[in-house]
């Protein structure tokens, strides 16, 4: 009995519906961390607000997605909300549920962020007439940023990984692909070692990326430190 076929091992290494499987777990990490960020840096100043009616909401949005598997969350949407009436596709469902899913995540990364710069900066931004929104942008953010990058970039990592979950609503990344050519195929181990070394090569890559990033911004910042120093 042959358990190991390295001749469709190779072919499937290079397979194009398996690198079509890669390219669209590739956009689906690039949407939904982009989605997910700007949704999550709302929650976060709604979550920071005095205002009641804005923290209480955002505080039940990042308890509700925290708190339960995505999984779970994919089903509720794909195969929930047609019985209220509300039908989507496979890819508008795996969209709003990553977003959904990771902006709950981020608004707590993104909250750590600002809540880390000192409070003394920003009464002294008021103190000198700036808006809130000019305190923001020039005073808390830039300083924020070295703060959210790092675990920004851990959950991009993290989603790239995250988004085989999708193929339980039989959304065709990466793992869903992999798992028609099984059933075609019947070369399990060979099909699940070309997805673990796609999905390798794209967390290395991503690696390399953010690591690149958090050295630009660590520059930037040692060299703002070092000149404040010396007046």
């Amino acid at each position: 009995m042959q358990v190991w076929n390295w001749s469709g091992f190779f072919e499937y290494l290079t397979n194009p519906f398996i690198l079509g499987g890669a390219l669209t777990t590739i956009w689906l990490t690039v949407v939904s961390i982009t989605a997910g960020l700007a949704l999550g840096f709302a929650v976060a100043l709604m979550k920071m607000a005095a205002n009641p009616w804005l923290a209480a909401p955002a505080r039940f949005y990042v308890w509700l997605f925290r708190g339960t598997p995505l999984l779970v969350q994919l089903i509720v949407i794909y195969t929930g909300l047609p019985q209220l009436g509300i039908k989507l596709s496979v890819v508008q469902s795996a969209l709003i549920g990553l977003t959904l899913n990771e902006a709950a995540y981020l608004a707590e990364i993104v909250r750590a962020g600002i809540t880390a710069v000192p409070q003394g900066q920003v009464k002294a931004a008021r103190a000198l007439g700036m808006r809130e929104a000019q305190i923001m942008r020039y005073i808390v953010m830039p300083q924020a940023l070295r703060i959210i990058i790092p675990p920004l970039g851990n959950s991009v990592n993290g989603l790239l990984k995250t988004t085989s979950v999708t193929s339980v609503i039989s959304m065709e990344e990466l793992l869903r692909r992999t798992q028609v050519l099984i059933q075609e195929r019947f070369m399990v181990l060979e099909l699940f070692a070309v997805a673990a070394i796609y999905y390798l090569i794209m967390t290395s890559l991503w690696d390399m990326v953010q690591q690149r990033i958090e050295r630009r911004f660590g520059r930037a910042y040692q060299q703002v430190a070092g000149a404040g120093e010396q007046r």
